[in-house]
């Protein structure tokens, strides 16, 4: 089996507002996917909606289902992760050049950037380096969002009061007005009054417990469907209430595969994983491994024989020249792709039982190359 690799520039998540940026006058926005053009978009980001899971429970699903018989899905981006997602949607730009490489990732020597929590740690262990890590500085590229507000575009960020002024929205989601959400009856309301507020208006609406019901039970699971069903009403009814010519654009962030109990391979209960690696990132389905100095072809050799053909594991400079990350990766985000990435196929979960305890027990997992992780809807609804 061969990685989907990401198909960035064309369809991809990092292709998506500046399609949507595009319709709506913005300057220098590129319209890869050939949305139609609107004066007022939302964007809705389900978090964990993954193609192969939707398409799979069109009776859960029928609003949605309807709407992606007439589309195709499109790709994350890797890792398939919300960090790295996020961060694609809101710059849009690849990993690459948005530098967010992973779930978490080498920010500094020995110190790991948790990209999603904000949080730094080393060997585990917490690390105050909040003050050498400004997000403004990480991510320095103008987002989408700041773009659009510049060209005149009414921005709103609709989503849980705990991403107001986040690392992660600082650094990626930048330059809209955050509206907190805390229900799904109060994300629909934020959602329609910020675009019958403005006759040219983005709206980026995001919901998370999908994901977190992924994550637990796994996406077949009676609960996912369960959530899946209100998920349906939630965009069904934000599309009948969008004014009139206004537009619904729906997406995810990833996929998921479920787990097994033989599927993980616990690095931290493994030596002939551990010998000459200097610290690991990345979560289960996606491994950033950062080897010591001059360890790292014996560290290719370890895993690639302990692994065998259960993951796909390159040197940074094969992942890179993969594409992987991305046409083109800068320079000062290139330190922070591992000196080995491991993406696992099948159903593998690289676990860390004692670092990650809680994260390797998910029965739900994603981050890696393959279709139930990459392939994520774009839908689309118009009102006419």
């Amino acid at each position: 089996m061969k990685p989907l690799v990401p198909q960035y520039g064309a369809a991809a998540l990092a292709n998506v507002v500046p399609s949507i940026l595009a319709g709506l006058g913005v300057p220098d926005m590129t319209a890869a996917l050939g949305l139609p053009g609107a004066r007022r978009v939302c964007l809705l980001l389900v978090d964990g909606l993954g193609w192969k899971s939707l398409r799979s429970r069109e009776a859960e699903a029928p609003f949605l289902s309807s709407l992606a018989s007439e589309r195709e899905p499109i790709t994350a981006g890797f890792p398939a992760t919300t960090a790295t997602s996020i961060a694609a949607l809101g710059t849009g730009l690849p990993p690459g050049e948005n530098g967010f490489v992973g779930y978490s990732f080498a920010a500094a020597d020995n110190v790991m950037l948790n990209a999603l929590g904000w949080h730094l740690h080393a060997d585990g262990r917490p690390v105050d380096l909040r003050s050498r890590i400004v997000p403004e500085e990480f991510q320095p590229h103008r987002t989408a969002f700041e773009r659009a507000a510049q060209a005149g575009v009414a921005v709103s960020i609709v989503a849980p009061r705990d991403q107001n002024g986040s690392g992660l929205s600082r650094a990626v989601l930048r330059g809209g007005r955050f509206v907190s959400a805390h229900t799904l009856g109060d994300l629909t309301s934020r959602t329609l009054e910020a675009l019958r507020a403005h006759d040219r208006a983005f709206c980026y609406a995001y919901h998370g417990d999908l994901d977190v019901l992924g994550h637990v039970y796994g996406p077949s699971s009676d609960p996912w469907r369960h959530q899946l069903a209100y998920v349906d009403q939630l965009a069904a009814r934000i599309a009948d209430g969008l004014p009139h010519g206004a537009m619904l654009v729906i997406t995810a962030d990833h996929g998921m595969v479920e787990i097994g109990a033989d599927d993980r391979v616990d690095l931290d209960d493994e030596p002939l994983l551990q010998d000459g690696v200097r610290m690991l990132g990345g979560e289960a389905r996606a491994r950033h491994v950062y080897t010591e100095s001059g360890a790292t072809d014996d560290v290719f050799d370890a895993w690639q024989s302990l692994l065998g053909d259960r993951a796909w594991i390159l040197r940074r400079d094969d992942a890179i020249t993969a594409g992987w990350f991305g046409p083109q990766v800068d320079d000062r985000v290139r330190p922070r792709i591992g000196d080995l990435v491991a993406a696992a196929q099948g159903t593998l979960a690289m676990t860390r039982s004692r670092t990650e305890a809680r994260l390797s027990r998910f029965i739900g997992q994603h981050g890696s190359l393959t279709p139930h992780e990459q392939l994520v809807p774009l839908l689309v609804f118009q009102k006419a």
